[in-house]
């Protein structure tokens, strides 16, 4: 999923008794010898003539195959495309996947690009592309295939729970421009999307704030519902930004803790531009990772919101992005996060406070997990025992459609507005059951 962090800086050494230290620089030594001898053998004797760099490129990533999937070894070329991702601008066709066993799933397409256009769901299962199969492809060599210039074809081989067979799906690349958020207005209570956490993403949240309440005629909102469905995370400092915006001064967001007690930090909110405290209804699903959990944990431990959806992907853990020398890149996992409450959701995900299915039928969508990914970190004891509620709540037995949400096809973004719309008082006007969006 997106990573949380990015940092350039690697973490201080901690003091050793110099035996120790000794030992296990000899050890060291030994084994880079064994890794030169064998690298030798396959440069001089392999039946075929093998480029070196090749090689070495391999080895790397065979030895971070072997820590969890979110570490990641990545050619210059697709470190590249990585660092685009933050500024929400690449050539490709939208789509988030996974590994979960040893295939490759869809976490989610995102809205609004090719693959989300052309009918791909979260838990399709991507057999191959471009007729390679995707048996042991690692997910930089696949994301690096969907990637390229727009007018590109691609073609999907997906299988789907109720399909009797494989189908093929040729999709044409576009630039795609992630706008991270977008909003509409429904009788003062505001809906926003927010798609990732990007460069600017928490003042892009702002100035739609901001919108909305202009087309609301210069009031406050009555109510928000902040939709992260299926948003796969991306910088924690905006997933920072964002909690701060929505409580008041010097509350914590989220900490981070990694090995021996490295990198370990803490955000609090500050008394700064600050909303108003209307009712606030926060969207998740197994699609909203990362960054998008820090956010939802945060207001929810602070009681700051109410969190509506299914169970979040769960990814509990923080990686930094390292430019190497030849311009390859380092995505290296160095820390958990915990909400203010001391919770790790690593593998276990935010539980919603009123569980809300995606679709009608409630039967939910099969979508991958964090707990689905090889490697995977296990959960760990809670840092406190001033826990949330572990089971979701009953939704209020008066929510009822209204003028506006009659209309809606979405069931949880409709449930939410419902409930919204209990809670904010009702004036004359809302009669009128009047939207307005982009």
């Amino acid at each position: 999923m997106g990573f949380a962090a990015l940092l350039v800086w690697g973490a201080p050494a901690l003091a050793q008794k110099p035996g120790d230290a000794a030992s296990r620089e000899e050890s060291a030594y030994r084994q880079l010898e064994l890794f030169a001898r064998v690298l030798s053998y396959v440069e001089n004797n392999y039946v075929e003539s093998v480029d070196r760099k090749t090689l070495i490129q391999g080895a790397i990533q065979g030895m971070l195959d072997t820590l969890d999937p979110h570490t990641l070894f990545m050619p210059p070329e697709i470190f590249r495309e990585m660092k685009i991702d933050t500024s929400g601008e690449f050539g490709g066709l939208g789509i988030e996947i996974a590994r979960k066993g040893d295939r490759l799933v869809v976490v989610a397409p995102i809205d609004d690009t090719p693959a989300a256009r052309a009918g791909i769901k979260a838990g399709d299962e991507l057999l191959a592309i471009d007729g390679e199969s995707t048996q042991g492809m690692d997910l930089a060599r696949a994301l690096q295939k969907m990637r390229g210039p727009a007018g590109g074809r691609v073609l999907l081989t997906l299988m789907r729970a109720g399909f009797s067979a494989p189908r093929e799906l040729a999709i044409l690349r576009d630039h795609i421009r992630i706008v991270s958020v977008e909003g509409a207005l429904y009788d003062g209570i505001g809906h926003v999307k927010v798609k990732n956490f990007q460069d600017r993403t928490d003042l892009s949240l702002k100035k739609e704030l901001d919108r909305l309440r202009a087309l609301n005629g210069g009031k406050e909102l009555d109510g928000l519902v902040l939709d992260l469905r299926n948003n796969p995370g991306g910088l924690l400092d905006q997933a920072v930004a964002m909690s701060d915006r929505f409580l008041p001064g010097n509350l914590p967001i989220v900490s981070t803790r990694g090995r021996d007690g490295r990198n370990a930090s803490e955000e609090k909110s500050r008394d700064r531009d600050t909303e108003k405290d209307y009712p606030l209804v926060v969207l998740v699903n197994a699609g909203s990772a990362s960054a998008s959990e820090i956010v939802a944990g945060a207001l929810q431990d602070h009681g700051r919101a109410v969190i509506m959806g299914t169970q979040t992907f769960g990814k509990g853990s923080v990686q930094t992005l390292i430019e190497l020398e030849d311009g390859s890149g380092l995505k290296l996992t160095i820390a958990r996060y915990y909400t203010p409450k001391g919770r790790s959701i690593q593998e276990k995900g935010i539980t919603p406070d009123f569980l809300v299915p995606e679709d009608a039928s409630g039967k939910g969508i099969d979508a991958p997990r964090e707990k689905d990914l090889r490697r995977h970190f296990k959960a760990e004891p809670s840092q406190t025992t001033s826990e949330v509620a572990a089971q979701p709540r009953t939704l209020p037995a008066n929510l009822k459609d209204w003028a506006v949400t009659a209309k809606l096809a979405d069931p949880q973004l409709k449930v939410a507005l419902n409930y919204l719309h209990g809670l904010a008082p009702g004036p004359a006007s809302r009669a009128s059951g009047s939207t307005a969006g982009r």
